[in-house]
């Protein structure tokens, strides 16, 4: 083959069927998950069919008609669209999830319920066989002159690794994160190597393990009713009330289940007419429910004390937990009577058994501190202060008395275990792979027994701690029934995960005998390493023919931060079995590529400022190492989700002064496809995939941006055309234009600006966000025609208000994008649009204003700036004739708006028919239970009724089984 092969990726990728192969990974469906995801969490792992096509695409070469040519026989290559479908079937993608998609869709906006259209399994449970293999080998080899060599400086999760070893490539696996570098080895090296059979050994020493644990806890849990089990006790935070001293139970509302009925908790203060000393629990079942559950004793940290009725500041809510003096109290018993669930108030026996835990607890602690049996670590300071704020200084200060009880004891048990195992297993490697992987069940018990684990009463089962990837604080938490249900069930899952991993990574045929012996071994050679990206030590130079990356996305998740709520704990077990990965107190925050604004706290106001720039330089730096290890001729892929604009200026800064150029992109639509009509906020739905080489030499002529601004304005619109064809829109639609413009830019850099810096004297650099904004502006211009239906000549603030709308799909939508797309539509900025009360800003984000919260009155303050003005015969800005009117519909009906439109002539002005146009395809048109989600969309109906031309697109008003996710499981149906 020729010099620097042209990859697939460069000039194909079947967006939408990778996209909706992601999204049917993330189906809410129980046991449809990918295994590597449910073995231990991890933050922002990457769907597994996304990462199959980041990786096949970057090695496979592009389709030519010499590649066809070069393999007579095959018929995989013979035809571009035959390679494609190839391709497909590689990825696992054995059906058509295109029409599959659309044929779901429509049974929703009908109302039908049809046969699956899904007839595959989910494209990541379909490895490839090995007749694929063996020619993917061969025209691999071919390619590259070798079996092609890949590594992830950045694993994380491990999709990425987990694919490419699932191809027969060699890979490496590399994380700064200890926590995710352990995962990486159990989760993708381990069943690499030892394969489906280690799950039997799994299984003896696992049941073993959780058998100790049962008879070491099972007083602490005792039986109350003859043939119940306690499953989960839920509790609520107390303090004293500042009144009356009394405890007060602190819960944001008091249902236990909101299916058929409902089942609440009713909290008694009296009987008999006489007061309590201490707050008593009914449970109350559907009719019965004789009051509001909704009405708890906490809101937003305020509470109410149910002894007088009045407020519980919420200073005085932290000083009580900053002091030691916030407790909890057992409210209810979700319980198991056969295949029965119900729910019971505590009893006696409930309360004695907390009481005795606590005691044990309180006798050992001092034994199991100094035999480092629990964590003694403080949780330090970082960018979430809440654990602090409620008296959370230590990381066991997470977990209740009887939850700590029962997770030293898993630890004291496991390290029993240890030279027990090492006896009985010959093999040292396979007796450390069973221990490492035995931890797993350590993990996933932290995760679903804190004190932030909480009952989820429309679901009726618990939320784990990391629900949210934050320390947010919960009023409420459940806890595990810890003898009999919390560790045989973690066993359960690190048993269904393992087998589901280890049944993955061979060919689909193995063994069969239509199986092809292959050359090259499947699963590839994997390798797993902990350290900084930045330094991959032992990596030759040029010795990767391709690095596929999911970094961390700027500020996105502080993975150190969130890690050491394992780390404290996995280090005293796991640390045993693979002690180089635990060698620090806590996670390396001082390295990580992350904005961490907590690291430069010292520095007030510039925190933000010197965290991007710290972020900027790491990023620099770990591309500067790719582009030593990576060949000459070889592919960087990276993937890459985040909505804010200074994000990708610092990863396209990174990029290019590492020596990269961006050859093209694609927006992969990978996120949950949860509705965002329904949202406060917008969301990214997309990744975006980054398809980069090393920029070849050039001569030393300076580009300014003036001589190729029309050529990143041009990129710019081709991606609009090409990415809404693939129905990409939205927040997403504007980032798919981001690739574009960098990769203009990134072929010339470092390109310079015709301004000169101050500084220097010298020509300023370009910022990449500038060539973003000018993506930015193509896409008002294009889109404002889009939904318009001709070209329009509007004002600054209708287009915002459009664009607005139309990019971000909600109301509400982050200040920064707010403030760049304002100076897109004409040089506003977001301080101009809140003095014309078309928006509200807050702590990072702003919002879009309802047309009643506009209006200006005579005599008032501001009352001749823009807003919604009924004495007003003109307008100087279409949005706020359009409001106004839309307000005049709302407030006195369509008969007096017909008249106000007709005495101000603008039933038939171009400039407000084409506004209202405009909103009506901009605005969500989605309705719950009969009602609008956004109450300007059915005014605009109201309105158009009097208006010419004006065409209305239908209403979407989910069903309930579009709301709770669409099946995309095997068989069935769906709605």
């Amino acid at each position: 083959m020729t010099t620097r092969p042209r990859v697939l990726i460069e000039d194909w990728l079947p967006v939408k069927a990778l996209g909706i192969e992601s999204r049917r990974e993330s189906a809410p469906i129980p046991g449809q998950f990918p295994k590597l995801k449910t073995l231990h969490v991890w933050w922002a792992r990457r769907p597994l069919a996304a990462s199959a096509g980041a990786v096949l695409g970057s090695v496979m070469p592009a389709w030519s008609e010499s590649l066809a040519e070069s393999y007579p026989e095959e018929e995989r290559l013979a035809s571009r669209d035959a390679y494609h479908a190839w391709f497909h079937r590689l990825c696992g993608i054995l059906g058509d999830p295109v029409s599959a998609s659309e044929a779901t869709k429509a049974a929703i906006e009908r109302g039908e319920r049809i046969a699956n259209p899904y007839t595959y399994k989910q494209a990541f449970k379909n490895s490839p066989e090995t007749t694929d293999l063996d020619v993917l080998h061969r025209i691999l080899t071919s390619t590259w002159g070798a079996m092609p060599s890949l590594i992830d400086p950045t694993a994380g999760g491990g999709s990425i690794p987990f694919e490419a070893t699932r191809y027969g490539i060699s890979t490496t696996a590399n994380d700064l994160n200890p926590v995710a570098s352990a995962v990486l080895r159990a989760g993708v090296a381990t069943p690499s190597k030892h394969g489906p059979e280690l799950r039997a050994n799994l299984e003896r020493w696992g049941s073993i393990l959780t058998e100790r644990i049962t008879t070491a806890m099972q007083w602490f849990f005792p039986t109350v009713h003859e043939g119940e089990l306690a499953a989960t006790f839920l509790f609520a935070r107390s303090i004293a009330c500042p009144r009356t001293g009394k405890p007060v139970p602190l819960a944001p509302n008091w249902w236990l289940r909101k299916d058929k009925g409902g089942v609440a908790v009713r909290l008694v203060t009296e009987r008999n007419g006489r007061p309590l000393d201490d707050p008593e629990f009914e449970i109350v079942t559907g009719k019965d429910i004789d009051f509001d559950p909704d009405d708890g004793t906490v809101a937003h940290g305020t509470g109410v004390s149910p002894w007088d009725g009045l407020a519980i500041d919420g200073d005085y809510i932290k000083k009580e937990a900053q002091e030691g003096r916030m407790g909890s109290i057992l409210y209810a018993v979700a319980t198991r009577t056969g295949k029965r669930r119900g729910f019971r108030a505590p009893t006696r026996t409930d309360l004695d058994a907390l009481a005795a835990a606590e005691a044990t607890l309180e006798d050992k602690l001092p034994e199991w501190l100094a035999s480092d049996v629990i964590p003694r670590e403080a949780v330090p300071e970082g960018n979430d202060s809440r654990p602090h704020q409620y008296g959370m200084s230590y990381w066991r200060d997470m977990f209740s008395p009887r939850q700590l009880l029962v997770h030293g004891t898993f630890v004291e048990e496991f390290r029993k275990l240890i030279p027990e195992v090492r006896s009985e297993v010959d093999d040292d490697d396979r007796a450390n792979a069973i221990l490492a992987l035995l931890t797993m069940m350590q993990g996933k018990a932290l995760n679903y027994n804190s004190r932030m684990s909480v009952w989820h009463p429309t679901r009726n089962s618990m939320a784990n701690t990391f629900d949210r990837h934050d320390f947010s604080f919960k009023w409420t938490h459940g806890e595990f029934e810890g003898a009999r249900e919390l560790y045989p069930w973690t066993l359960s899952q690190l048993l269904d995960a393992y087998e589901g991993i280890a049944a993955l990574l061979p060919p689909s045929d193995e063994g069969s005998s239509y199986a092809v012996e292959l050359e090259h071994p499947v699963p590839g050679p994997i390798d797993t390493r902990q350290g900084n990206a930045a330094n991959l030590d032992g990596i030759p130079d040029g010795s990767q023919h391709a690095i596929v990356v999911d970094p961390p996305y700027y500020d996105n998740v502080m993975y150190a931060e969130l890690s050491d709520y394992f780390y404290v704990w996995e280090k005293r077990t796991l640390g045993l079995i693979w002690p180089e990965f635990f060698e620090d107190d806590l996670a390396d925050k001082k390295n990580e590529a992350v904005a961490n604004p907590a690291r430069f706290k010292s520095a007030g106001r510039r925190k933000n400022e010197l965290a991007t720039a710290d972020y900027e330089a790491k990023m620099t730096a770990i591309f500067e190492e790719a582009h030593r290890v990576l060949h000459d001729d070889g592919v960087l892929t990276v993937m890459f989700t985040h909505k804010k604009a200074e994000a990708w200026d610092t990863l396209g800064t990174s990029l290019m002064d590492a020596g990269f150029t961006i050859e093209t992109s694609w927006p992969v639509p990978t996120e949950s496809e949860n509705s965002l009509h329904q949202a406060k906020k917008n969301a990214a739905q997309s990744t975006i995939f980054l398809v980069c080489r090393k920029r070849q030499a050039r001569g030393d002529d300076v580009t300014f941006f003036d001589d190729i601004e029309s050529d990143v304005r041009h990129a710019a619109r081709d991606a609009l055309a090409r990415f809404t064809e693939f129905g990409i829109d939205g927040v997403d639609l504007l980032l798919s234009t981001y690739g574009p413009a960098l990769s203009v830019i990134s072929s010339h850099w470092p390109v310079y600006s015709s301004e000169i810096d101050p500084d220097t004297g010298d020509n300023r650099r370009l910022k990449p966000e500038e060539a973003l904004d000018a993506a930015r502006e193509e896409l008002v211009t294009l889109q404002r025609s889009r939904l318009i239906g001709r070209a329009a000549n509007l004002d600054a603030y209708t287009d915002f208000t459009l664009l607005a709308w139309e990019t971000f799909k909600a109301r509400e939508f982050p200040y920064d994008e707010a403030r760049r797309l304002a100076l897109a539509v004409g040089g506003l900025d977001v301080d101009i649009l809140t003095k014309a009360k078309l928006l509200t800003k807050k702590s990072g984000s702003v919002t879009l204003l309802e047309p009643h919260q506009r209006v200006r009155r005579r005599g008032e303050a501001n009352a001749a700036l823009p807003g919604v003005h009924l004495d007003a015969d003109a307008f100087e800005h279409v949005i706020d004739a359009v409001h106004t009117a839309l307000y005049v519909t709302r407030q006195d009906g369509g008969a007096t708006a017909r008249d106000w439109l007709e005495r101000r002539g603008l039933a038939k002005d171009a400039r407000f028919l084409a506004t209202v146009q405009g909103l009506v395809n901009a605005i969500p048109r989605t309705k719950k239970q009969g009602a609008w989600v956004v109450p300007e969309a059915g005014a605009l109906d109201e309105l158009a009724v009097f208006l010419e031309g004006i065409d209305v697109p239908e209403a979407h008003e989910p069903r309930e089984s579009e709301q709770g996710g669409i099946d995309f499981g095997e068989g069935g149906s769906v709605a």
